[in-house]
């Protein structure tokens, strides 16, 4: 199981947000923000910061991927 940042991306896109600008408002350091990125885990304390930025929630900025099994 993963997860995707995809919707987090797309709505910084609509709120004319640079991942910079959100970086700094959550008080997140580059490597945070580089698991992002990467569709990393990241703690919940940021995931909740962000959604307090962006006045979202969790479900608005990320999935759970659930692998395929064979």
């Amino acid at each position: 199981m993963g997860v995707s940042y995809k919707k987090l991306w797309k709505l910084l896109i609509d709120k004319e947000m640079t991942r910079t600008d959100l970086r700094i408002a959550v008080g997140a350091s580059s490597s945070t923000f580089a698991k992002l990125s990467k569709d990393e885990f990241i703690s919940f304390d940021l995931m909740t910061r962000i959604c307090k930025v962006l006045n979202c929630n969790v479900g608005d900025i990320m999935d759970v991927v659930h692998e395929k099994r064979i």
